[in-house]
């Protein structure tokens, strides 16, 4: 679905929703000079189209909680049960992110535990018994930052 045609407006809308999901369609309305009725239709086209795939609240992890986060590397024995693998994954709620990759892993995970104990019985209990080849743990100290896509580029072609 690469490369929808987005004139300048769905743009500042985009960025306005990136910076702030919750932000009233009649705000948004006031900054880009228009109506609440054209931003609500605006972004329920975008909605639609797939472009805009919903809204959600960030949860600080530490504060409830989970102090590791941790990214494991998986080599696959069979990358026919990449499938089930994928299900399995799905069923562990820790993990929060799961990445089909190249390079040097088959797949990659992002997971975060209550502590390194913790994080050590979802390896073994959980992520050992999946049949994998072999795993690689990288445990993060800090996410220095995050942000969202760029909306407005002034690089675009």
């Amino acid at each position: 679905m690469g490369n929808l045609q987005l004139d300048s407006l769905d743009k500042k809308i985009l960025e306005m929703l990136s910076l702030n999901a919750r932000m009233p369609y009649l705000e948004i309305a006031r900054e880009c000079n228009v109506s609440g009725a054209a931003i609500h239709q605006r972004i329920q086209k975008m909605y639609s189209m797939g472009i805009i795939k919903g809204s959600e609240s960030l949860i600080d992890p530490h504060s409830v909680g989970y102090e590791t986060c941790a990214y494991i590397g998986f080599f696959l024995n069979d990358t026919s049960k990449f499938d089930e693998i994928v299900s399995k994954l799905n069923e562990i709620p820790e993990v929060v992110e799961c990445h089909l990759t190249t390079g040097k892993y088959d797949l990659l995970i992002k997971l975060f535990a209550k502590n390194n104990n913790h994080l050590l019985k979802i390896i073994q209990s959980k992520i050992q018994t999946l049949g994998l080849a072999r795993t690689e743990t990288l445990i993060s100290f800090q996410e220095v930052f995050r942000r969202q896509i760029p909306i407005n580029n002034e690089n675009d072609n």
